[in-house]
């Protein structure tokens, strides 16, 4: 009589058993992997916009104070100046105006019915205006009490841009201290 034994078919359950837990293995080994992939694409993704905020802004910053600086340089003089608004008499005798929104976060140049945005998500500008002569033992100047005393203009910003609506990059305050050619002594 022929027997058949029974080792076949725990055999087989035994290897189905094991094909389950190496599935699973597989499937929990993928899914790390998965996870991990998608972790560095986000962060990837993140910091390829950071950097492109930071060229942006670093354009508009220096742009913005080219512009200042030629402007200053060539004009004839100031003739008012609050800590957001720089009213200049151009070289050509028309009247120039920078002025700071602090509600609307911008700076604008205004020349002759010319209105040009410089700024955007500029929080916080600040224009100072100074004499010919510094302070002893520092590099600042003495304030000006008068806008036709001044030859120097200290002016400082600080702008920032958003990620997905969250405040991501600052730029670090940008200043400067522009000397005016033709004012003052």
């Amino acid at each position: 009589m022929v027997f058949k034994s029974t080792s076949t078919k725990q055999h087989r359950r035994g290897a189905s058993g094991m094909a389950f837990v190496e599935a699973l293995m597989a499937i929990g080994i993928t899914g790390l992997i998965m996870l991990a992939l998608v972790g560095i694409s986000v962060f990837s993704g993140r910091s390829f916009v950071a950097m492109a905020n930071y060229v942006e802004l670093d354009d508009a910053n220096r742009l913005a104070i080219d512009t200042l600086t030629r402007d200053l340089r060539s004009c004839n003089k100031v003739f008012f100046c609050t800590e957001n608004f720089l009213a200049l008499e151009d070289f050509d005798g028309f009247y120039l105006y920078y002025v700071h929104s602090p509600y609307s976060k911008t700076l604008w140049r205004y020349k002759a019915g010319d209105a040009k945005t410089l700024l955007t998500n500029c929080e916080d500008l600040r224009f100072q205006l100074g004499k010919r002569n510094t302070q002893p033992g520092t590099l600042d100047q003495f304030p000006a009490a008068e806008a036709n005393e001044a030859k120097v203009v200290d002016v400082s910003w600080k702008c920032y841009r958003e990620i997905l609506g969250v405040k991501a990059n600052t730029e670090a305050v940008q200043t400067a201290k522009i000397v005016i050619r033709r004012q003052g002594t």
